[in-house]
């Protein structure tokens, strides 16, 4: 009986979640008996050709050959998971959706005519129909772990979508808005990182997008009242997952000339 085939895809992205994927270690080489990775630059010498069953694909959509590939990759795979933060939300590079691109080329490179570059940094969602989606930055390897797993088994892959805020009350993890006056998007961003930045007294800053359910203005609000310095809460909506539309009319409420002061100031 052949074994279920994986093809693993990199696009603009820093190969962080291929590598999540790598550090499963012992875990992997159980993986390697009930799966075929057929297709894995960063693992193997010799590539198969498709179709697949499943097709891992990292990074986002930012120039013309990419949006063409995912299209052939969408045709060749039964499954298509979108793997990370840029796969789910367009990641740090999708920041250029919000100003000039030629002027970003014109500042970074000497000969920017030579770019072959869209206008937008886009999640391949924007592209084709991505069946599952595993959002983080990195992803979390377990969750990684069980999504292949289960659909190597036909089963549907259950991850939570409760938010970061939770996570902490069960670990008895001080909140930092209140103990400390840290802005943190802990209350809007979904579960998976094993809260490491408010395990050390950090704001989380939204690396896994945002949580189910979130309420964008009573976050935006919240947050506000322990804001240090001007620009800083928009800055969290603005970071790795800026590009998730919660998070966009998040920071488009803090940029607007009226944006929403504690108490209804103006």
């Amino acid at each position: 009986m052949n074994k279920p085939t994986v093809a693993v895809y990199k696009f603009s992205s820093c190969d962080g979640c291929q590598l999540t994927l790598l550090n499963l270690e012992d875990e992997l080489l159980d993986l390697v008996g009930t799966v075929e990775f057929a297709y894995f630059l960063e693992a193997r010498r010799r590539m198969l050709p498709g179709p697949y069953d499943i097709a891992l694909v990292e990074g986002s959509v930012t120039t013309p050959r990419e949006a063409e590939h995912i299209q052939e990759i969408r045709r060749q795979s039964k499954i298509i998971v979108g793997l990370g933060t840029c796969a789910t939300a367009g990641g740090i590079q999708a920041l250029r959706n919000f100003t000039s691109v030629a002027d970003l080329a014109l500042a970074v490179y000497e000969h920017p005519e030579y770019l072959s570059t869209l206008a937008k940094s886009t999640p391949f969602s924007e592209h084709v129909k991505v069946d599952y989606e595993l959002p983080g930055c990195p992803p979390n390897k377990y969750q990684l772990l069980e999504v292949i797993r289960t659909l190597v088994q036909n089963r549907k892959p259950i991850l939570p979508t409760h938010s970061v805020c939770l996570d902490c009350k069960r670990r008895g993890i001080a909140c930092v808005i209140v103990a400390y006056g840290i802005p943190c998007l802990g209350p809007a961003t979904r579960t998976g990182c094993g809260v490491l930045c408010p395990a050390m007294q950090r704001g989380c800053y939204g690396c896994f997008g945002p949580a189910q359910g979130m309420d964008v203005n009573s976050v935006v609000r919240s947050l506000l009242f322990v804001e240090r310095h001007p620009g800083e809460v928009k800055g969290l909506f603005s970071h790795i997952s800026n590009y998730a539309p919660a998070f966009r009319q998040g920071a488009a409420m803090l940029a607007a000339p009226s944006n929403p002061l504690p108490g209804g100031q103006k």
